[in-house]
């Protein structure tokens, strides 16, 4: 499951061993492509990586903290600090890829 953050609150993100955030906003075409990847990949990834989605337009602070430039951006926080950053659609096995890498 990916929790929405709102109000500029990533506390509980932060707090989690593992995090995923997804930096999107609703009128980005690749940004809705990746939401189902997202759902899938956090259903089978439950339980060790916590999933988040964060819209741009709704969170702008957020996005201007972590300098995202272009979306879908990714993130992938251990322990609350950014572990890494991938920008653009990526498919189901590299998002995979991407977050272990990240851990």
């Amino acid at each position: 499951m990916v929790e929405t953050i709102k109000n500029n609150d990533m506390s509980k993100a932060e707090a989690a061993e593992a995090a995923v955030i997804d930096f999107n906003a609703t009128w980005c075409g690749p940004c809705r492509m990746l939401a189902p990847v997202l759902e899938e990949v956090s259903d089978e990834m439950k339980g060790k990586v916590e999933f988040y989605s964060c819209d741009c337009d709704e969170n702008g602070e957020l996005a201007k903290k972590f300098g995202i430039m272009s979306i879908p951006a990714v993130v992938v926080l251990k322990k609350g600090q950014q572990a890494g950053m991938n920008v653009g659609f990526v498919p189901k096995d590299g998002l995979v890829e991407f977050i272990k890498g990240s851990l």
